[in-house]
């Protein structure tokens, strides 16, 4: 066959729907490989990715008990409470075991295990145990801590970090790195368990239960 030099030469061309399948398919692959890097809800990157502005690390409810010999230091935990008392260890939990509860009215698994920390301390409190609760109120002015405690009949107290210069958090030793944080502490003011995200009654008491036996 002759070719015309006056025709244009012959183009190749992609049919259109071979065109949208192959960047479909490009897609698809871009996806499946997102999706695989987050696979995990719970990492700090899918939630951060998240885009729902929760602005914590949610815990999955890990429990750790430590012995007596793995203890470490005191905590020397004081503050200023959400209604602008002032809290020690020294002072209002000397001698006792000490539940501090790390929370945020803003943090969904703190505001639905609240009604749990309540019942355990309403127990305690009511057979007079020698146990003190102390929440640790984060991220959020004291009012706003004040209200939310008065609203849902929490009657032990909360220190607020804001309003305490962030000394609570300090004095933590950063064993809080999740919201909620529950630690139980020994009568010499250590560590003595932690869960890191939201608790129950049935697993609090037994934490403390535990604190409660040892000897003084």
């Amino acid at each position: 066959m002759t070719l015309d030099a006056n025709r244009p030469a012959p183009v190749c061309r992609v049919p259109g729907r071979r065109r949208r399948l192959a960047a479909a398919t490009l897609v698809t692959l871009t996806l499946l490989s997102v999706a695989a890097c987050s696979s995990d809800p719970n990492s700090i990157a899918a939630q951060a990715k998240a885009g729902d502005n929760k602005g914590f690390v949610a815990g999955d409810g890990t429990v750790e008990q430590l012995a007596v010999p793995q203890r470490g230091a005191p905590l020397q935990l004081t503050g200023t409470t959400v209604t602008g008392a002032d809290w020690s260890m020294a002072k209002d939990a000397g001698g006792k075991v000490v539940v501090v509860n790390v929370w945020g009215s803003w943090c969904g698994p703190c505001v639905e295990e609240m009604p749990h920390l309540q019942t355990v301390w309403s127990a305690y409190a009511a057979a007079k145990k020698p146990v003190a609760f102390i929440g640790v109120d984060i991220n959020e002015p004291p009012a706003t801590g004040a209200s939310f405690l008065q609203v849902n009949g929490v009657t032990y107290p909360s220190i607020n970090n804001q309003a305490s210069n962030a000394q609570p958090m300090l004095a933590l030793q950063g064993k809080a790195a999740a919201t909620p944080t529950t630690l139980v502490l020994d009568r010499q003011g250590r560590i003595a368990a932690r869960v890191l995200g939201a608790t129950t009654v049935s697993t609090l008491t037994a934490l403390v239960d535990d604190v409660l036996a040892e000897k003084a």
